[in-house]
């Protein structure tokens, strides 16, 4: 199975892509995420932002248990590539639960990546399909595949009690109507291809420092991403005010002008003050990176 792929962003080589690249490049994008210095709120090298009970050790440690775990993902979509992709949704529970188990020994209990676990386990799964089917390996592509094993998983798993009990994620969709993780991936990450995507990419090729346009790409999420992880913690009062701190930073200039490292390493302290922690923006980084290793190909929309 041979395939274009930009290993770097800035050198494209042609190489074969196996399990072992996917899980690799997983791992890094975990990495360079979690390492990403400063984050508001999230665990970082400076700091574990509104986290008491996790840090940069946890977090390295659940990478190196999940991580393995793409493998099967992948080989799960490559194997049933000609099956409904929704039926495919219903088989990747399993390992989907047992990636979570390995996660939580390797934390102690602690929920480190269990947002992660499910983006990565969906865009793993899609990049086996599209190999399988000889398609183009392509970020919009990819995220085709996403949205259709993701078809109606919304409607399906937030809309309704379950055991006369509401979850977490179905009490923010019916009070809220946001859908958080699960509506973004149902959108084939539509956040991810038409904001931080784009943003990445300019600070990128315009400063050629790839911790800045990261830094820069997080603000954008921050600003405008739905973040049910703030939600959780600060209710609608505490997405608000992440989203206007933000947006108040990005009309500064953000990371790129003077002093904007410093007025992010503010926020920071302002919202572990403030218990706040824009994990589900972390996750969407952590995709960005991840999908800017591949080519955009033509925007799929069902």
């Amino acid at each position: 199975m041979s395939v274009n792929v930009v290993t770097e962003r800035h050198t494209p080589v042609s190489v074969t892509l196996k399990a072992e690249d996917v899980i690799g490049l997983v791992a890094r994008a975990l990495r360079v995420e979690v390492r990403l210095t400063p984050k508001p709120g999230l665990v970082d090298t400076r700091n574990s932002g509104a986290h008491r009970d996790m840090d940069l050790a946890a977090f390295e440690r659940s990478t190196a248990a999940i991580a393995p775990w793409m493998e099967k993902f992948f080989i799960m979509g490559h194997s049933t590539a000609k099956l409904d992709p929704q039926t495919v949704m219903v088989m990747l529970r399993p390992p989907g639960l047992a990636c979570e188990n390995d996660m939580l020994q390797a934390t102690s209990g602690v929920n480190t990546h269990r947002g992660a676990i499910f983006a990565f386990g969906l865009l793993s799964t899609a990049i086996g399909r599209i190999l399988a089917l000889e398609e183009a390996l392509e970020q919009n592509r990819i995220c085709d595949h996403v949205a259709r094993m993701c078809q109606h998983i919304v409607a399906r798993e937030l809309s309704s009690d379950k055991d006369g009990k509401l979850s977490k994620g179905g009490m923010h969709f019916l009070h809220y109507g946001l859908a958080g993780a699960r509506g973004e991936a149902e959108s084939g990450f539509r956040t991810v291809r038409t904001q931080a995507l784009p943003v990445y990419n300019r600070v990128l090729q315009e400063c050629g420092e790839a911790n800045l346009a990261l830094l820069q790409t997080l603000l954008h999420l921050m600003a405008w991403n739905d973040d049910t992880n703030l939600v959780s913690r600060g209710g609608l009062e505490g997405l608000n005010y992440v989203q206007q701190e933000a947006q108040k930073l990005l009309w500064q200039g953000g990371v790129l002008v003077e002093g904007g490292i410093e007025a992010m390493q503010q926020l920071d302290d302002e919202l572990i003050a403030r218990n706040l922690s824009p994990g589900g923006s972390a996750d969407l980084l952590a995709v960005t990176w991840f999908l800017s290793h591949f080519p955009s190909g033509p925007f799929y929309s069902e």
